[in-house]
């Protein structure tokens, strides 16, 4: 027994003295950050040291993220450098048109997830973003020097608010003079919370029974299981989403048998894809009948918005994509929302940007052109 009370003694020293040697270091580390920078954890917990006032900002495969830095600053002045998946969503939504400059950023640097580092280095970036879920590339861009945040899309299993909101949140430790966590938390979860309040009485017997049209083409035929957004958005409106049996991370490839034994109710059409309702209705892919489909016969497939972004993911659009499909899936407890003065009450109030009316409905009725550039492997 004394011998084991005496290891004890010796590993609690050792311990003490390995704490007090981190706390000296922590206070060093502190101490010797560069002049006009301050440290930022992004969502893997990194400690980044990032400048005071960056002015250059790329954003390498989070897709949506150049919209949210866009709405946050009112400006695209600072993106020098994006997606071509976000750029051709800037190209056929509200974004390129509220704000051109973004149409400027050059998207030359990435091809997929591959960084050309030469090129993007001539863009002599102050903050690059990346995906979290690519701690090889955070890996890439730190060792050449570069202020590198990694952002989450996952990080809150696939919350479309919640998402959202802890995005806000980063951004506005990293640009502390745009602060605007707290409004957009607000917006949002009040939002949440008034469409919860509406369809929690709705029996399950009722619910309307979606499916979430991701990507379709005349080989691929991609829906959303337990593992991605669609799922949150079901659940979020009081829908029960027709794969949920499907546990996949990410999108799930099916076929039509599959859907023909679930036959959802109605159909959600994603802009990842360049097609719309009638593409269902009139059967144009072919290869897919889906005449008996209940969503179908009784035309009830709708194309999802796209404001800033594709709002399937999670975005500056997602409080008011949210009140569309709680309206679209259950219009008798939604009839009091006009969703165009909603959507520009919601971009008023929050980011301080202006809509008309045919901007606003603009939202609700995107090209098709949105949905190219897209190529999946499932």
């Amino acid at each position: 027994m004394k011998e084991k009370t005496g290891n004890i003694r010796i590993f609690a020293a050792a311990a003490a003295l390995a704490f007090a040697s981190a706390a000296f270091c922590g206070t060093a580390l502190a101490s010797d950050t560069e002049e006009g920078t301050h440290i930022v954890v992004d969502h893997n917990g990194n400690e980044v040291a990032v400048p005071d006032s960056a002015e250059r900002i790329v954003v390498c495969d989070i897709y949506p993220l150049p919209s949210v830095l866009t709405v946050f600053f009112d400006s695209a002045d600072k993106i020098v450098g994006m997606a071509q998946p976000s750029m051709t969503a800037a190209q056929n939504g509200l974004l390129g048109e509220l704000y051109p400059e973004i149409l400027d950023a050059e998207t030359g640097f990435i091809d997929g997830s591959t960084i050309n580092m030469e090129e993007l280095m001539k863009l002599e970036p102050d903050v690059v973003f990346y995906s979290a879920s690519d701690p090889a590339t955070g890996e890439q861009l730190t060792n050449a020097g570069l202020a590198a945040i990694a952002v989450s899309v996952n990080k809150w299993d696939y919350n479309c608010i919640e998402t959202l909101n802890h995005w806000i949140e980063l951004l506005g430790e990293i640009f502390p003079e745009n602060e605007k966590t707290q409004i957009v938390e607000e917006y949002s979860n009040r939002v949440y919370d008034m469409v919860q309040e509406r369809v929690k009485d709705i029996p399950e017997e009722e619910r309307e029974r979606m499916f979430l049209l991701f990507q379709y083409n005349e080989t691929t035929l991609l829906t959303s299981g337990k593992q991605f957004f669609g799922q949150w958005w079901a659940d979020a409106i009081g829908a029960v989403n027709v794969a949920e049996e499907l546990t996949k991370d990410n999108s799930v490839a099916v076929n039509m048998e599959q859907i023909y034994a679930w036959n959802p109710d109605l159909i959600f059409i994603t802009n990842f894809n360049t097609y719309r309702p009638e593409d269902l209705y009139e059967n144009t892919v072919e290869g897919y009948d889906w005449s008996a489909v209940d969503a179908v016969v009784n035309k009830r497939a709708y194309k999802m918005p796209l404001g800033m972004y594709r709002s399937y993911t999670p975005g500056a659009d997602t409080p008011v994509t949210l009140l569309w499909m709680a309206q679209t899936a259950y219009p008798e407890l939604f009839e009091d929302i006009d969703i165009i003065a909603e959507a520009k009450t919601y971009y008023h109030d929050v980011f301080g940007i202006e809509l008309t009316d045919e901007q606003a409905a603009a939202i609700f009725a995107p090209p098709l052109d949105a949905g190219t550039g897209f190529a999946y492997n499932n």
